[in-house]
């Protein structure tokens, strides 16, 4: 029960708790606030189809698995290179003797040779590189700008090397990676570049303090230098898409959240990527600011004075699943702000697009848009008029017949905060389409948070009947769909917390004796049953 007080106390609405104005993620307890996003990585390796081939991080290997890149084949070099290069594979010894020997082909071959193990696809000797006291050396090596390949090859090792656990990405840190790789952010060889860009987004995207690292060693202006011009097109896709996932890994996590003035530098050029036509850059973009929305309200604020709302509703409307996971999070980020925020996405025409999110066939979008919808409806009564002009209710109550088990959840937590905040009318409204008998039939749940937030909706509904004088006329309703006896059931329930609110509804208004008064008792009609209120109020056909 402490951990529903909690997400109820962590809901926006006022009504809920007047000292909490927002809703925040509660990892715990719901998958889609998981830190690992599915869609997005933290850091890459390349893995090399070919032992023999140098290539350039334009792709990446096993995309959906991990947050650091480990770079992936993408070009092959000459016949006469591949020629030159066919050698048995080096031992880690070897490799420490060529680099150790102060002679540049030498050094060069055993870092190419180093390279080649680190980009092996199972096991690569990460630990034993390590161990050999390598990571120095190779930095060393990207130095030498008068050897463009010994850069490329040290950049790459270290690269890989860094795309590891985070023992091993502070190994390359600690052995001065940082500002030797943001020096060659701007090397005159777009491959050099291109690789220590890589290696940064592999570093930052390893947690808060290397992110903060890379940060204050001054990595953002060089890199935002390279976006510099006035047309994005005339750059490689490649090199595009891998500075533009590197900045979005300095926006990642929290505890603490990026420096204030570094997200400020970065997001003018965020907003242009967000115009780019290029589905992996605007995915990156948009993940960019998913995390940047996903903390305070002060955070949010800076985002949306951005302007960038519009684009962000445009970009849900794109049809690109890509496009459309990161863009859903970052407006479900915003609108756990102030209801001023939330209003910014409303006014930004968001909700026309709910309907088909809700119908989406990934259940992970539906149940994004029912956990966004839930946090619009915990604001104002406006709000929630508006979600009812959208005409989302039949599809709110519809998920709640055939979502999955973990939409209908979020669809749970919609519904009760529209009974919560919403206005009689409205509660009449979402009771006319039929919200209460998949609300009760979901009270089988073996979740008690759940069932819970169910019995609070239901007391809502039955709230907003008395002041109208028509809780008779529920009583019957829920009757008729079986309610009252899962009700009934729910005394015999391990929780307490939900046999006590199962009994008190029983006692307040399922108690009585079986009569009818004459005044109060339900007329039928060809819609239902017509509820006749109070002098000043008008008829309510439930």
């Amino acid at each position: 029960m402490a951990e529903n007080v909690a997400r109820l106390n962590k809901f926006k609405n006022k009504g809920k708790d007047a000292g909490e104005l927002r809703r925040r993620r509660v990892e715990v307890n719901v998958e889609l606030r998981k830190a690992k996003k599915d869609d997005q990585m933290f850091k890459r390796r390349n893995v090399a189809a070919f032992p023999e081939d140098a290539t350039s991080p334009l792709q990446e290997k096993n995309q959906n698995s991990q947050y650091k890149r480990k770079l992936d084949k993408t070009r092959r070099t000459s016949a006469k290179m591949l020629q030159a290069q066919t050698f048995k594979q080096w031992t880690v010894e070897e490799i420490l003797t060529g680099v150790n020997s102060g002679i540049v082909e030498s050094q060069l071959q055993a870092t190419q040779a180093a390279r080649k193990l680190l980009s092996r696809e199972r096991h690569p000797p990460i630990d034993q590189i390590i161990s050999a006291g390598l990571i120095p050396k190779f930095v060393a090596f990207l130095g030498l700008t008068n050897c463009p390949q010994i850069q490329f090859e040290a950049s790459w090792a270290l690269t890989n090397i860094a795309s590891g656990t985070s023992d091993q990405t502070a190994a390359v840190v600690g052995g001065g990676a940082i500002p030797a790789f943001i020096s060659l952010v701007t090397s005159p060889h777009q491959h050099i570049s291109e690789q220590a860009v890589w290696a940064l987004g592999n570093i930052a995207g390893d947690g808060s303090a290397l992110r903060d690292k890379v940060i204050k060693h001054g990595a953002v202006a060089p890199l935002l230098s390279l976006l510099a011009v006035p047309d994005l097109s005339v750059l490689a896709p490649g090199y595009l898409r891998n500075v533009t996932w590197t900045l979005s890994n300095l926006c990642r996590n929290k505890n603490p959240s990026p420096p204030i003035a570094a997200i400020q530098q970065i997001l003018p050029t965020l907003i242009r990527l967000l115009h780019h036509d290029d589905k992996e850059v605007l995915a990156d973009a948009c993940w960019a600011v998913s995390y940047l929305t996903d903390g305070s309200n002060d955070r949010i604020e800076v985002v949306i004075q951005t302007g960038l709302c519009s684009r962000l509703v445009k970009l849900l409307g794109s049809g690109e699943l890509s496009v459309i996971t990161p863009s859903l999070r970052a407006l479900g980020n915003i609108v756990t702000g102030t209801d001023e925020q939330t209003q910014a996405v409303l006014d930004a025409g968001a909700l026309t697009l709910f309907p088909q999110l809700l119908r989406h066939n990934k259940a992970n979008i539906q149940k994004e848009a029912a956990w966004t919808l839930s946090n619009i409806t915990a604001g104002r009564d406006a709000q929630i008029q508006e979600v009812i002009n959208a005409g989302l209710v039949p599809h709110m109550v519809d998920v709640l017949v055939r979502g999955d088990y973990k939409t209908q959840k979020e669809a749970v937590w919609a519904i009760t905060n529209f009974t919560s905040g919403g206005t009689v009318e409205q509660v009449v409204h979402l009771v006319q389409a039929n919200v209460l008998e998949p609300l009760l039939v979901l009270l089988s749940s073996k979740d008690s948070k759940t069932v819970l937030v169910i019995l609070d909706a239901i007391t809502n509904i039955f709230l907003a009947g008395d002041k109208i004088g028509e809780s008779d006329k529920l009583c019957l309703m829920i009757e008729e769909c079986g309610g009252l006896d899962r009700i009934e059931a729910l005394q015999c329930h391990e929780n307490e917390m939900v046999y006590k609110a199962a009994l008190n509804l029983i006692e307040k208004y399922f108690s009585g004796e079986e009569q009818e008064v004459e005044s109060l008792a339900p007329e039928a009609t060809s819609d239902g049953y017509a509820f006749q209120t109070s002098e000043a109020q008008s008829t309510f056909n439930f």
